[in-house]
């Protein structure tokens, strides 16, 4: 999961992407990037390994001028972890095009073919990144003119979505003519767009991946990028917007709702906070008919994501709703950190109990989901540690039986504590007294109730269906493969440079 930002304004917008990004720092810890144009239509790029404040000092903040940029922050699920692997990307050809890009592309490999055999064009990282924008400079140097109309930039997005297939919110400059952000025709990942007046009357514009960082910077939302539809906003400010995609279909990331995004964001017409605030009325209640046997004294979150969740089932069972973990907010969050072993050392790094709230109770846990179950084992261990009696979890979301192919580190099957076995071995292994999972029908109508217009979402996690229709056994084992190769480039990282990455945040 990545995070992308664009602004296309009239007054230096370097201050305003570093700060927009700062607010989307928790979909990507492992490199960042900004580009912008100047006045006379040269980009300046700075990206770099490293959490936002990392990468970007003073004396690289001065260099980026201009009125119009992009950022990114990246949490790789492919590839390789080296700072040539960040983004946005460049290409000289045509007129000069950056992208970033969130997502993942399924057909990367055949594309890459494709654009070097039929294109001539070199793909210099493992990044399928560094293939859209290829695709999309391609099909925009299609066009023997200068300058491109709107219609020429919709119709090379219209190509591209024809081309490409799997997940992926973008945003791109092309030098001389402006914005360019457009999102996959399933809607699979999220991006929306504001806008905000400035002194003079004049109307600025931002897209971004999600909506709290819009509010960060005084733009209003004006709506979320449909699925397929591609928008184009000039260097004089005029914007344009366009359905790119013969036959989209809205069908957004389900684990947006349950993990990645803010809970002050709206996306796809949904509050997340209030989609989270309905996972726990949908829980408390399957707990309160189903598990009624249970004696339970108190309900603890495990922070901070499923806090909003604890708290309504707490107020359902009529139970005291306790912070029971102290949370040290200078480690990030364990589920996004590549490697096994950094997400071990992390987490008792990253919680400490509350004994008091602990000792000789019999204590219900909630957490937002359970993947690997490494972190609910070391938990539940904490719990006991200080003394209690039962310990139960609760799981927000079902059980996660399947890799994720759309821009997700859900790792490989044989990763997952879930697949293969039912709740009763998984809540074996982790050591809980009890485990209760969210059905999969609650969830989605606990996230679709603030848009019924959403009929279907990509929950492949939960279900193993993946709605490209394009994923089969030799793509899973590809995925697999690459995200071992990560794993590999990680070791050779120096602890030094990890400790430096990591315990910053």
């Amino acid at each position: 999961m990545c995070g992308v930002v664009g602004i296309a304004g009239f007054m230096p917008v370097n201050q305003s992407i570093y700060d927009a990004l700062t607010m989307l720092q928790h979909r990507g810890q492992d490199a960042a990037g900004i580009v912008t144009i100047d006045e006379m239509n040269y980009f300046h790029m700075r990206k770099g390994n490293g959490l936002v404040s990392d990468v970007f000092q003073i004396t690289h903040m001065n260099r980026m001028s201009g009125n119009m940029g992009i950022g990114h922050v990246r949490y790789p699920t492919a590839g390789k972890c080296s700072a040539s692997e960040a983004q946005p990307f460049y290409v000289n050809s045509p007129y000069g095009i950056t992208l970033a890009h969130n997502g993942n592309i399924t057909n990367a490999i055949a594309l890459r073919t494709v654009l070097f055999q039929s294109g001539h064009r070199h793909i210099n990282t493992t990044s399928d990144s560094e293939i859209l924008l290829n695709i999309f400079a391609q099909e925009l140097d299609s066009f023997q003119c200068y300058p491109l109309q709107e219609e020429n930039i919709f119709s090379a997005v219209s190509k591209l979505h024809k081309k490409v297939q799997g997940a992926y919110a973008c945003v791109a400059m092309i030098i001389g003519h402006g914005l360019v952000a457009f999102r996959d025709p399933y809607g699979i990942r999220l991006l929306v767009i504001g806008q905000r007046t400035i002194d003079d009357g004049r109307v600025e514009y931002m897209v971004a991946s999600e909506s709290v960082a819009l509010d960060a910077l005084g733009f209003k939302l004006l709506r979320d990028i449909e699925p397929g539809e591609a928008v184009y906003i000039t260097t004089s400010g005029e914007l344009f917007s366009h359905q790119c995609s013969d036959n989209p279909q809205c069908t957004p990331c389900l684990f947006e709702y349950v993990y990645f995004a803010r809970p002050d964001s709206c996306l796809d017409k949904i509050s997340v906070y209030s989609a989270r605030v309905r996972m726990g009325t949908k829980l408390g209640m399957k707990i309160a008919n189903e598990w009624r046997h249970l004696h339970i004294d108190v309900v603890i979150p495990i922070p901070e994501t499923s806090c909003d969740i604890a708290l309504e089932i707490a107020r359902i069972l009529d139970k005291p709703y306790r912070q029971g973990f102290v949370k040290n907010r200078y480690v990030g969050r364990t589920f996004i950190m590549p490697g096994q072993n950094l997400r071990r050392t992390a987490v008792r790094r990253k919680l400490n109990t509350n004994r008091a709230e602990f000792y000789g109770k019999n204590v219900l846990l909630v957490d937002d989901s359970i993947v690997r179950g490494t972190t609910s084992e070391q938990i539940i261990e904490m719990a006991r540690e200080a003394g209690a009696h039962q310990v139960y979890l609760a799981s927000a979301a079902p059980e996660i039986r399947f890799p994720n192919v759309y821009g997700i580190d859900v790792p490989s099957v044989t990763e997952l504590i879930a697949h293969g076995r039912d709740a009763d071995e998984i809540c074996y292994l982790i050591g809980a007294d009890g485990l209760i999972f969210q059905d999969l029908t609650d969830l989605i109508n606990a996230v679709r109730e603030d848009n019924l217009d959403i009929t279907t979402f990509e929950c492949s996690v939960f279900n193993g269906i993946y709605i490209t229709k394009d994923v089969d056994q030799k793509y899973l084992s590809y995925l697999e493969e690459s995200r071992t190769d990560y794993s590999r480039d990680l070791k050779n990282i120096s602890e030094v440079e990890n400790l430096e990455i990591y315990n910053e945040l």
